[in-house]
């Protein structure tokens, strides 16, 4: 009975395998039949060459940012060296009035930050229903590295920040905030409670009812934008290093039926580069204008010396300069207020 049924056995674990090997050789077959794999295109020279100065700008980027890191920690921990020394230099009556003090000071600070965040959701609140209308259109994100994603997160925070120090502010729109663009946007701690709107659709989708009003933002654009209109939407493209992909903001543009414009930049000063801003400098330019009903003093304030003409930057002269770097450092600085003080929705 036993030795019966160790043939059954074995007959079956024969049979098994011969149904395995027959299953292998017809994998065998399907994949000598399919196409060989397509080797992938080598990067040439040029290539090649922005992708190792790219590493090395990530690299040199994550290496001063750990340094500011170790630094700011040194510097607190210097300042509570300090505090401690100065409360057991005096007497424990001295030593409560400075503790008073300081708590005093302390409460002031949030109170007044308390105040300001209440200005700031009151002027976006009614940007959002009669502020000029600007779009940011995040249908590239397919055509962007990582790298170029992040920045754009970062160009985009950025626009949120300076929006809201506006005294007018615009009501700005983030439209087609899916991918990975939506998931590296939804890492910015406080973008849930942002007074901006936020679309998975594309613009037309979402402001279909207002497709006349729609003004793609676009260097390559016959139409010159000389006034700001409330009752436009403009849209300004969501894409880093254009220089890949020229022309693509007005190709979409013409294909999809709308109007197209852009600043008057050559009106006013000459670039010694391409007429291709940052999305930041575009509304920055925008939040200039609704500001002051000039361009020059828009394209001066915000455009950066070292993308002008030499000659066109000496006669403007220092003050320009001078400018441009105050907003650096207003930008350095507002970075971290934007993300550690987010507005209730």
């Amino acid at each position: 009975m036993l030795e019966t049924r160790m043939d059954t056995d074995s007959d079956g674990v024969a049979l098994q395998t011969m149904v395995e090997n027959d299953q292998i050789a017809v994998d065998k077959t399907e994949n000598s039949n399919a196409d060989p794999p397509v080797p992938e295109k080598p990067l040439s020279k040029s290539a090649q060459k922005k992708l190792l100065k790219q590493q090395r700008f990530e690299a040199k980027k994550a290496e001063k940012k750990a340094l500011m890191k170790e630094q700011k920690k040194k510097d607190a921990e210097r300042k509570r060296k300090e505090w401690e020394e100065n409360l057991a230099k005096v007497d424990e009556e001295e030593r409560l009035k400075l503790i008073e003090s300081r708590k005093s000071l302390r409460k002031e600070r949030m109170e007044q930050r308390s105040e300001e965040k209440e200005k700031k959701k009151e002027r976006l609140t009614k940007a959002k229903e009669c502020g000029q209308n600007v779009v940011i259109d995040l249908e590239f994100s397919h055509l962007m590295t990582p790298t170029e994603i992040n920045s754009l997160s970062q160009q985009i925070m950025y626009c949120y920040a300076v929006n809201g120090r506006c005294t007018s502010p615009a009501h700005l729109w983030l439209t087609g905030c899916n991918g990975e663009m939506g998931n590296q946007l939804k890492r910015i701690p406080g973008f849930d409670k942002w007074i901006i709107e936020k679309e998975d659709r594309s613009y037309v989708e979402a402001l279909q009812d207002r497709k006349e009003n729609l003004v793609y933002l676009t260097a390559d654009s016959d139409t010159v934008l000389e006034e700001l209109d409330l009752k436009k939407i403009y849209i300004i493209g969501g894409l880093v290093d254009r220089n890949r992909w020229k022309g693509i903001t007005m190709k979409k543009a013409q294909e999809q039926g709308i109007q197209t414009a852009k600043l008057p930049i050559g009106n006013f000063m000459k670039m010694s580069s391409s007429l291709v801003l940052t999305v930041n400098q575009v509304l920055e330019i925008l939040l200039k204008f609704l500001e002051t009903r000039d361009w020059k003093t828009s394209f001066f304030q915000v455009i950066p010396p070292r993308k002008r003409c030499k000659a066109e930057s000496e006669e403007n002269g220092e003050d320009a300069v001078e400018e441009w770097n105050e907003q650096k450092d207003d930008h350095l600085a507002s970075k971290k207020k934007c993300v550690e003080v987010p507005l209730d929705s």
